[in-house]
């Protein structure tokens, strides 16, 4: 659980565990840091979620996940869409950097980083398929708006890379 998620009911965050991020599947919700509270009042669980930037595409399908998710179990589900505070990729946790990383998709840097490496002052950032920082951007925008698309020059393999969101 990152510092701004609050109230997440054990039983709850364990059945929010399963339900993927629609853009990158091998990432839970929970890991992508994108749920702020999971309540249960009077029989139905209250969940709030954070969308990782205004115009995420993704949260209407993600809410309808949560809700099938929830219903599977027998619970009824409100979903509410909370904009502030706003979601940072330092949300993103531990599993889900690695899980990132696994997948193809390097993890974001720190912000002055994040910003060096953008601007293509600086070689930071680390090829998922083999270690390297040999990378260069290739485009500000990936495969979606969050992702910046890097190509490794020493094994050639393009990459997304997930911009540092502050």
């Amino acid at each position: 659980m990152t510092e701004t998620q609050q109230h997440i009911d054990p039983k709850l965050a364990e059945i929010l565990a399963s339900v993927s991020d629609p853009e990158i599947p091998v990432l839970s919700i929970m890991d992508m840091g994108v749920v702020r509270s999971a309540e249960m009042n009077d029989g139905i669980a209250e969940i709030q979620i954070t969308p990782t930037y205004s115009g995420c595409p993704a949260m209407d399908v993600i809410g309808d996940d949560i809700k099938k998710a929830l219903m599977e179990k027998g619970i009824e589900a409100k979903v509410k869409l909370v904009l502030s505070p706003a979601w940072t990729s330092d949300w993103i946790t531990p599993k889900g950097r690695k899980a990132l990383d696994d997948y193809g998709i390097a993890a974001p840097l720190e912000p002055e980083a994040d910003v060096e490496a953008l601007l293509g002052n600086k070689k930071i950032v680390k090829c998922p398929q083999c270690g390297s920082q040999n990378t260069k951007m290739i485009s500000q925008f990936g495969s979606t708006a969050c992702k910046a698309f890097f190509q490794c020059q020493d094994c050639q393999e393009p990459f997304d890379y997930f911009k540092c969101l502050k």
